[in-house]
Order: structure tokens, then sequence, then C-alpha cells
């Protein structure tokens, strides 16, 4: 009888996960292990020719692709730019709309309707108003700041990618900080400020460790969109100029798609996956270790 009830229980989870587990492994598991196979080898992904090339591919991504590196550390650099100022401002945004403010919860909403956007079209309308609506600006007030070129210049290309980047993920961030910050038991603060504790002390003893969970996944959110950045990239720059803002997901995409190197995209896909989990795995332990309990 127990073991009937057993067998039961049994064929009740597989019917409700079952169908789950199957389109799971379908669509990521096998792929990630096929992917794993084909950066061991030399395939342009149309004949059904496979040659199995060993390490050759890895060697040529350390040794001799100087496009991938360059690519990986423009990666690294806008990621680092837009994980620091991207929860900035959304922190400061949560903490400023957490307030009595009668028109808090239109701001809310403003605020986090860059969000909605998609990154290709984001990235279409902020060209735009790069090239033509700073360009008119420039020429009816005569500032250097709207005279820059905004995409035009490496320097300048990069801020233009970080500013869109950090005014479409702030608002999301927001919204998670606010949850966050409502959760602050109000009586603790309070007796803080009795005991005469300035507003700064506040944030940085009681605030911002209550909600260390928050930042953990704002900080995983953040490594994670700005790692795999390829829509508003591809939409704003294109990774120009001269390649000085090409992301990896883009040189992975031009490999694979446009040169017909399905093994050598694959070799780079799979060394980014490693360096991006490896970093998401110490940030996530790192701050989950500074989060308190109430």
């Amino acid at each position: 009888m127990k073991q009937s009830k057993g067998l039961s229980g049994l064929l009740q989870q597989w019917v409700f996960i079952g169908p789950a587990f199957l389109f799971f492994a379908l669509i990521v598991v096998i792929p990630f292990l096929m992917s794993i196979y084909y950066s061991f080898t030399e395939w342009n992904g149309v004949t059904t020719t496979v040659k199995f090339n060993g390490l050759d591919n890895f060697k040529h991504l350390l040794f001799d692709d100087k496009d991938y590196r360059n690519a990986f550390w423009f990666t690294t650099r806008i990621t680092v730019t837009d994980v620091i100022l991207t929860n900035l401002v959304g922190f400061l945004l949560a903490l400023l709309l957490t307030q009595a403010l009668k028109t808090r919860n239109v701001l809310r909403t403003i605020f986090f309707m860059p969000n909605v956007i998609g990154g290709l079209l984001l990235g279409f309308i902020w060209q735009f108003i790069f090239v033509k609506g700073f360009g008119t600006l420039g020429e009816l007030t005569n500032w250097s700041f709207f005279q820059l070129p905004w995409l035009g210049d490496a320097p300048t290309a990069f801020w233009a990618i970080a500013i869109v980047s950090i005014w479409q993920g702030a608002g999301y961030l927001m919204i998670i900080y606010i949850a966050a910050l409502s959760n602050v038991p109000k009586d603790m603060v309070e007796a803080a400020y009795i005991d005469g504790a300035t507003r700064f002390q506040v944030l940085k003893s009681i605030i911002i460790p209550l909600i260390m969970p928050a930042v953990t996944v704002c900080l995983f959110l953040t490594i994670s969109w700005n790692f795999k950045m390829f829509d508003l990239n591809f939409s704003l720059t294109k990774g120009g100029p001269f390649n000085s803002t090409e992301s990896v997901s883009i040189n992975i995409y031009q490999e694979a798609f446009r040169n017909n190197n399905y093994g050598l995209g694959t070799a780079k896909a799979l060394v980014f996956f490693i360096v991006v989990a490896i970093i998401s795995t110490i940030q996530v332990m790192y701050t989950k270790r500074k989060e308190v309990e109430v």
C-alpha cells in the first residue's frame, strides 16, 4: 500500500514538473551542452562536416584575438560604471519617492517607464537625440556639451551608452529599493533619531544593512544586464567608432553569424559564460554575508 502511494506521488510530481523539465532541457540544457562540444571544433554552422580541433579556439582567444580582448575590456568598464551609477541613482530615487510626496506615485511611474521600452527601440531613440537633438540644441545655445561628438568619438560614445543604460535601468532598481525601504521598521529609525543619530548615520548603520537583500538582487541584476548588453549597444553605436564600444555579446554575434565561424563563436561564448558566472557568484556570496536579520 505504501509502495503504491509512493509511486502515485512520484507520478504526480512528474506530471507537474515533467513538461517544464522537458522544455528546460530542450531549450537550455541540450543547447548548452552542444555549445560546449562545438567550442572544441572548427565549424561554419552550415556544412555537416565538423572538424575537432581541441583547444585551438581557446588558444586563439588568449593569444591572437585582440578584438575579443578589447571587447572584454570595454564590457568590463561599462559594467563597473553602470553597476555603480545605476544602483546609486535607483537608490536615491527610492529614498526620494518613499517620502511623503503628493506626486510620488506619478513620479514612480515616470521613472519606471524607460524600462518598459525595448533596448533596440531605446537605442534608436537616443541615437536620434544624440545626433539630431543635441546637434540642434548645440546650434541654438552654443553650449559645448551639446556639440560633443557623442557617438563619433570613443570616450563620448562610452558615456553615451552609459547614460542610456543608467536611464533605462535605474527605474527598475528603484522599485526594488522602494519595496526594501518600505519594510525597514520605522520605530527603529525613530529611536535612532531620538538618540541623536544624524541622517547619514541612520542611513549607514540602519537602513543600508537592513536592505542588503535588495542590494544583493540589484547588484546581481545590473552585473547580468551589462555583461550581456547587446541590443542597446548594437542599436546605438553598433560597436563603433572603430570597434571601441563593441561589447562581448556583439563580438560573439559577429564571429558566429557574420563570419560564419560557429566553433570559435561558441568558444567565446563559453569563456564569457564562465567569467560572468564566477563574478556573479562572488558578488552574491559577498553581499549575502553583509545581510542582517531584524
